[in-house]
C-alpha cells in the first residue's frame, strides 16, 4: 500500500522522517513517499484529505478532525518556548500594528491571537517575514521555524515568545503541529503507521549525529551553524515527539477549546482527537 507523508521542508521534521526516508527501518509493507511542503500549505490540503499522512497546525485539526486523527507520535511541542513575534523598532505593544503571519491556519496565529486580538495581519511566505521586518514593509512578524533562532542576524528584537507566555497563562508546553492520519485508510493501517512515526523517531533520537547530519540539509539559514541548527531540531524533536504526555494531550485540549470560546476556531471540540484513542 503506498502511503504518502506530507511534512515541512525543515531540519526538524527531516530529523523525525529520516529512518523512513533513509531507509533504516521496517515499513511493515508500506510503501512511503515524502511530500515536502509549507505548513500553511499542508494545512489547506487536509482540508481536502489530501495526503494518507501530513504534519499540520493544532490550530487546523479541528477542521479536518472529521477526516484525520493525530498520531500519538510525531507532535512539535515547546517548553516553555515557541513562536516568537520580533520587529526592527523596540515595541510596547502590537495592538493595531501591522503583523506579518505565516498563515491563518497556524497554531502561532491562533496563540497570537489568543495573547492578543487587535492587530492588522498581513499574510506572507514564512521565510519572508523576517526580511519584511528588517525592511520595514511590517511593523512586527510572527516567526516559526529556525527564524526563531536566527532573527538576532538581522539586528532584530524579541517583542515576546507565545511559548513562555502560554507556559505562564496555563502551566503547559505549547502543542504547535502534529502528524494526522487519514480515518479512511482502516485500523489495521493506522496502527501501522502509529509504530513506524514512533520508530523513526526513536531511531533519530538513539542515533542523534547520523540523523542531524542529514537534517542540518534543510535547516535554510542556520545551516552553516551546526550548534544552532542542532539546538532547533532537540527543541521541537524529543521524548515529547516519541509520546505528548498527559499534559501534552491536555494541553491540545486547551489550546483548542481557547480557540473556540474566542471565535478563532469556528466549530466544535473534535469529539476524538488521538488515533490511539480509537478502540479497534
Amino acid at each position: 500500500m503506498k502511503i504518502r507523508i506530507a511534512h515541512s521542508p525543515d531540519s526538524d521534521d527531516a530529523f523525525m522522517f529520516y529512518a523512513i526516508t533513509a531507509g533504516r527501518i521496517d515499513t511493515e509493507g508500506l510503501q512511503i513517499e515524502h511530500v515536502l511542503a509549507d505548513i500553511e500549505t499542508l494545512n489547506r490540503e487536509a482540508l481536502k484529505g489530501t495526503y494518507e499522512v501530513s504534519a499540520i497546525s493544532f490550530h487546523a485539526y479541528p477542521y479536518v478532525a472529521d477526516k484525520y486523527l493525530v498520531l500519538p507520535s510525531g507532535g512539535s511541542v515547546g517548553e516553555g518556548y515557541g513562536p516568537i513575534v520580533v520587529s526592527k523598532e523596540e515595541l510596547d505593544t502590537i495592538k493595531g500594528k501591522r503583523v506579518a503571519i505565516p498563515g491563518k491556519l497556524t497554531t502561532a496565529y491562533l496563540v497570537l491571537k489568543l495573547f492578543e486580538e487587535d492587530f492588522e495581519e498581513i499574510l506572507m511566505p514564512f521565510d519572508e517575514i523576517l526580511k519584511a521586518v528588517e525592511e520595514g514593509k511590517v511593523d512586527a512578524g510572527l516567526v516559526i521555524h529556525e527564524g526563531q533562532l536566527s532573527y538576532q542576524d538581522k539586528g532584530l528584537k524579541k517583542f515576546i515568545d507565545l511559548g513562555k507566555w502560554w507556559q505562564e497563562k496555563t502551566g503547559l508546553p505549547l502543542p504547535l503541529g502534529c502528524n494526522v492520519v487519514r480515518k479512511d485508510l482502516g485500523i489495521q493501517t493506522i496502527r501501522k503507521i502509529e509504530r513506524l512515526m514512533k520508530e523513526s523517531i526513536k531511531y533519530a533520537l538513539e542515533h542523534k549525529e547520523e540523523a542531524l547530519e542529514f537534517a542540518r540539509k534543510y535547516a535554510r539559514d542556520i545551516r552553516e551553524d551546526k550548534e544552532r541548527t542542532d539546538k532547533f531540531v532537540s527543541m521541537y524533536v524529543n521524548e515529547r515527539t516519541l509520546d505528548y504526555g498527559e499534559d501534552g494531550r491536555q494541553a491540545v485540549k486547551l489550546l483548542i477549546q481557547l480557540g473556540i470560546e474566542k471565535g478563532i476556531i469556528k466549530g466544535d471540540m473534535p469529539h476524538t482527537i488521538f488515533s490511539d484513542e480509537v478502540v479497534s
